[in-house]
């Protein structure tokens, strides 16, 4: 004896004497006994498909929030962000969150601290409404850059970990981390992407001859991201590496931890009679090591905010021969007067992903493009929310990316 049963547009075949026996699908609806043992009613186990997604935006970025919400086919969830009258940052979500899965979009931008603010209401929002996972989807993640020690300050990023974590956030996904260490900052998975496979086809595509080029190093610390680039292009010109780059920062100014205590109230034994005196470092001239002599000099970065740097290593690349030279990075901060001076410098082109906003920067200097990379983001979002592999994702991406 046996008996057809559609659910959808699924049909399964069922036998009452031997159980299950054809299916045309991967999961088979579960079968509950009775306790003579004889099969009873089929189910279908609808809790894992009916969970739902909303997608929330702050003011950081519409457009590529926009782009992400239509690679997903999904609208943008009502949601307004504002300052009252005494400068507080006021957050109200009209759709409802509850049992779904919420991902909020919100980069950094000039705007940085009202970004954060923005994210970190709208997160804990989003758990005092009983939200099943609150995903932040932080292309740039803010104040990346201090991720170190240095003097008397502190690991901001770290503190600003701690804040999203009890704000209520699950889940993080970011891209090109200033740090990688930054990932064990947060007590959530933290998925940071890479934006290098999006760089290594632009270049494959829009730079003609691009076999003739040499991947170049900014600094010494960039060497094994140049290396990188350099092995996947198949480039058999090998890197160069800028040494001897000026930097002018905080940590060389003065704020008096090396000043001696006071005599009078001084218990430290005077050790200065036998230990030798620390030399003061003293920095080479510019160069650049490797030859770009003839060839396309290709600076990789993460990030370029102040171009100041780059500037100059463009100039001393012009001079080593390098007929052309572009700068490519994840994320164009572009702060300060950066397109005067990329306009003014030998620099060819300056091409960054849309992590960040920079539409204003571009109608200021024409040498800067911009690479979409809003589909790998969408598709981040897709494998989170239907509890996929994200490690198709990393496909033949190395650490020193």
């Amino acid at each position: 004896m046996r008996s057809e049963t559609v659910f959808g547009s699924f049909t399964y075949t069922h036998w009452t004497s031997c159980g299950w026996r054809r299916c045309s699908c991967l999961n088979p609806p579960s079968v509950r006994q009775s306790n003579t043992g004889s099969p009873k009613t089929r189910t279908m186990d609808t809790t894992r498909g009916s969970k739902e997604m909303v997608i929330l935006a702050g003011n950081s970025h519409p457009e590529l929030a926009n782009l992400i919400a239509s690679r997903l086919g999904k609208p943008l969830g009502n949601v307004s962000a504002y300052h009252s009258s005494n400068r507080e940052t006021m957050v109200e979500i009209d759709d409802s969150v509850r049992g779904r899965d919420a991902f909020i979009l919100q980069t950094g931008t000039k705007d940085v601290n009202n970004n954060i603010m923005e994210l970190l209401i709208m997160a804990y929002a989003c758990k005092t409404s009983s939200a099943r996972n609150i995903v932040g989807v932080i292309p740039y993640l803010p104040y990346c850059k201090q991720s170190k020690m240095r003097k008397r300050g502190c690991i901001v990023s770290k503190l600003l970990a701690k804040m999203m974590y009890k704000a209520g956030l699950t889940h993080i996904i970011t891209m090109d981390l200033h740090q990688k260490e930054i990932q064990g900052f947060f007590e959530c998975p933290v998925d940071n992407l890479r934006a290098s496979p999006f760089l290594l086809q632009y270049i494959q595509e829009s730079i003609p001859d691009y076999r003739n080029a040499v991947i170049v190093a900014r600094d010494p610390g960039s060497a094994k991201k140049a290396t990188s680039y350099a092995e996947r292009l198949r480039l058999g010109n090998g890197i160069a590496v800028i040494h001897g780059e000026q930097k002018t920062n905080e940590d060389e100014q003065a704020d008096g931890r090396n000043s001696p205590p006071l005599v009078e109230h001084s218990r430290i034994m005077d050790v200065g009679v036998g230990v030798p005196a620390l030399a003061a470092k003293e920095k080479p001239p510019i160069n650049v090591v490797g030859d770009v002599g003839g060839r396309i000099a290709i600076m990789v970065d993460d990030m370029i905010d102040d171009v100041a740097s780059f500037v100059a290593a463009a100039e001393v690349l012009k001079d080593r021969g390098a007929y052309k030279i572009y700068v490519m990075a994840t994320h164009g901060l572009l702060s300060s007067d950066a397109p005067r001076l990329i306009d003014d410098s030998p620099i060819d082109e300056v091409v960054v992903t849309n992590t960040v906003p920079h539409e204003i920067q571009k109608m200021q200097c024409h040498k800067i493009k911009t690479v979409d990379i809003s589909i790998l983001l969408a598709e981040s979002i897709r494998r989170i929310h239907n509890n996929e592999s994200m490690s198709y994702l990393f496909r033949n991406v190395t650490l020193e990316d």
